[in-house]
């Protein structure tokens, strides 16, 4: 038995992977490529003092990660599930940047934060001696501002502004 030659299938368009224009942070991709990483407006960027032991600063970015998931209803991502219906904690749902400074370049980044009034989290050189919370927070309200003896300080805000905060920083590592 012989069957009829089918004529070729028609070629298909790619699908259109362009973003909408209000969703900056939808991946956008080329035929054939792998989807882009998202851009989102807004930047998370942590700074740890450059004379920090490797312990210390691991630690310092530890704990000021966490007050930046407090910033914002939004800023945290959604639950993550494994192939095997393990479940696992939500995470930031963007990247965070990893700075180092000396001690100076970490003081006028905190007045460049504090001036444009975006959500920060610190960390000082004191809170290493105490044991819990309560008094972390004690060793920050005994000491003014402009004493504050900084070791790590997150900041979480528009692109642009961040950028303007952590300028003439070096990326860690």
């Amino acid at each position: 038995m012989t069957t009829a030659p089918t004529a070729p299938a028609a070629p298909t368009a790619p699908a259109d992977t362009t973003p909408a224009a209000s969703d900056d942070t939808a991946p956008t991709t080329s035929p054939g490529t792998a989807p882009a990483a998202p851009r989102f407006d807004t930047k998370i960027a942590v700074i740890v003092r450059d004379d920090l032991a490797v312990w210390q600063k691991l630690n310092v970015t530890a704990f000021l990660a966490s007050g930046i998931a407090h910033a914002h209803d939004d800023i945290m991502g959604k639950p993550y599930e494994d192939a095997s219906g393990q479940d696992y904690l939500a995470l930031l749902r963007e990247p965070v940047l990893c700075y180092t400074a000396d001690s100076r370049a970490l003081s006028r980044t905190h007045a460049r934060a504090l001036s444009r009034g975006v959500p920060t989290a610190l960390y000082t050189a004191d809170m290493f001696r105490t044991g819990n919370d309560d008094d972390n927070r004690a060793a920050v309200r005994a000491v003014a501002v402009a004493d504050l003896d900084l070791v790590g300080l997150a900041v979480h805000g528009p692109r642009g502004i961040i950028d303007k905060i952590t300028k003439g920083l070096k990326l860690h590592g």
